[in-house]
């Protein structure tokens, strides 16, 4: 059986018949280079792209035979512009369907560091990126907001990343805006049933309870207390240079109650602790608290929260979040904030949206 047979029947597209001629030549020449080069591009017509994928890198390592380089090279080609071709199509049919234009958020979740160069690989392929550029959009830690658009795009991103074993999600921003928010004030009673004197999103006091299983999951931040300062740089002229100094940070805390569609929040400015269930001495509680013992009775409730909900998942890392979350005011703007009495509305609307996300991630999963 000779290579020509099997070159001639290619060009007549006849490949059923270059399939039985390539299994007999195989047979005689199992290491002859070509007949692999000939079954890949099998695959390739076949579209099973990741076999064809890995024969010819294969080759590309194991042959220096210009010929057989260049025609494995040109066959890697051939297949990354069929996929990326099938990417646009796959995208320009998400977007046509009148249901998925919502405006929508792309998450990326952080990459283990063993699997991260193979991450990489994959971003780039799928984002027509190089990888360079790609491992560094790949979060270390924690989340980054990766893309904004249609719902319909991002849910695609998400499962051809996911396919990449890249780990992301997606979600509409009507999603994160469909969550009530209570801010608590205190803790009136914690057993049978927790019950929390709560304030709602217009403002009006009552009261919440709830067992302690409802709640799914917890989520924990800190916002920046920020003051403008001016730095005066001495030299042949004096400059003066203003930015933002962190002074101190806000302490939040979340319950989140999925079957309720709520959150319950929590902040050590706003907490009440000389009403309700005490966290510690409270001393003359006609005395204002200063810092340090308001920092002391939230650690406190903190504790005791963890102690009530040990099991349930605890999301922590917004600092990371939050310094990319913040490059996306005009997104933060068209979100709420709702924590109370903090000037800095852009740090308040990230904490709600990485909470929001939470609360979001696995109904999408």
């Amino acid at each position: 059986m000779s290579l020509d047979q099997i070159a001639a029947a290619f060009d007549r597209r006849d490949y059923n018949l270059a399939a039985r001629l390539l299994k007999e030549f195989l047979k005689e020449s199992p290491q002859n280079p070509w007949g692999h080069i000939y079954k890949a591009r099998l695959y390739e017509v076949s579209e099973h792209f990741e076999n064809a994928t890995a024969i010819y890198q294969q080759l590309l390592k194991s042959v220096t035979h210009p010929k057989i380089v260049s025609h494995a090279r040109q066959g890697l080609q051939r297949i990354e512009a069929r996929l990326q071709v099938k990417r646009q199509q796959a995208i320009a049919a998400a977007k046509s369907d009148p249901q998925n234009t919502e405006p929508g958020l792309l998450i990326l979740e952080a990459i283990a560091p063993e699997i991260r160069a193979q991450a990489a690989k994959a971003l780039a392929q799928i984002m027509n990126l190089d990888v360079y550029t790609a491992r560094l959009h790949l979060p270390n830690r924690g989340w980054k907001i990766y893309r904004l658009g249609a719902i319909g795009e991002m849910n695609l991103y998400t499962e051809q990343l996911r396919a990449g074993n890249i780990p992301a999600f997606s979600v509409t921003e009507v999603d994160l805006q469909q969550v009530s928010v209570f801010e608590v004030q205190y803790f009136e009673d914690y057993a049978p049933q927790a019950i929390v004197v709560c304030q709602n999103q217009q403002g009006q006091l009552g009261s919440l309870s709830f067992d302690w299983s409802e709640v799914s999951q917890r989520v924990e931040g800190q916002l920046p207390i920020l003051e403008n300062v001016t730095d005066v740089i001495l030299g042949r002229e004096v400059k003066r240079r203003s930015k933002a100094e962190t002074l101190d940070y806000l302490q939040v805390y979340d319950l989140h109650l999925p079957k309720r569609r709520c959150i319950l929040r929590m902040c050590d400015w706003r907490y009440q602790f000389d009403q309700g269930i005490e966290f510690g001495a409270m001393g003359d509680a006609t005395i204002e608290l200063d810092q340090a013992m308001n920092r002391q009775h939230w650690n406190s409730l903190k504790n005791f929260l963890n102690e009530q909900l040990l099991k349930q998942p605890l999301w922590a890392d917004f600092s990371s979040f939050g310094e990319t979350a913040i490059e996306f005011p005009m997104l933060l703007e068209r979100l709420p904030a709702h924590v109370q009495e903090y000037d800095h509305a852009l740090w308040s609307s990230a904490f709600h949206l990485y909470s929001s996300l939470a609360f979001n991630r696995n109904a999408h999963r």
